[in-house]
């Protein structure tokens, strides 16, 4: 299997938010975004193993400032870290006025995928080329997350006995 370049399974999804997007504040609702989230970065990860990939982790998702109807909503998705049949897309969620310009960062998030086949079983993942400081950082740092993911899966097994 041929190992992959980052920018070769890059996402960008954009989406104007519409009334039926809103809560009754006029803001939309989290639970859109985040499954816009989820949607860039399953795209993300399927464009890297070339294999459908499902949600298996969601890090967290903090809110930095709300989304209006009428913004357009840019999410750009780029996997930070593969393993031997998982795969961590980073997001990062931007939210413009049209009339104005005006973006915000709203909200990243990181999404852990799992690649399956055929079968519905895991399948291996092309491995990541690294070719910046920036892609470095982020697989080290994503890297220290899956490591306190399986240490957090091993406490609960215990907990469990």
């Amino acid at each position: 299997m041929e190992a992959k370049h980052v920018k070769d399974s890059q996402i960008t999804l954009n989406q104007l938010m519409m009334p039926e997007h809103a809560n009754p504040l006029g803001n939309i609702h989290g639970g859109v975004i985040m499954k816009l989230a989820d949607e860039a970065g399953g795209l993300c990860a399927t464009r890297h193993a070339q294999h459908p990939a499902v949600t298996v982790a969601i890090d967290s998702m903090t809110f930095l400032s709300p989304v209006q109807i009428g913004n357009l909503l840019t999410l750009h998705a780029s996997v930070n870290w593969t393993g031997r049949t998982s795969i961590e897309v980073g997001i990062r969620v931007l939210a413009e006025n049209p009339l104005t310009g005006e973006t915000t960062h709203t909200n990243s998030a990181f999404i852990v995928y799992v690649a399956l086949g055929n079968n519905g079983q895991p399948v291996e993942v092309p491995q990541l080329i690294l070719e910046t400081d920036e892609e470095r950082r982020r697989w080290a740092e994503a890297e220290a997350r899956q490591k306190r993911r399986l240490e957090r899966r091993l406490e609960k097994e215990k907990s469990r006995q």
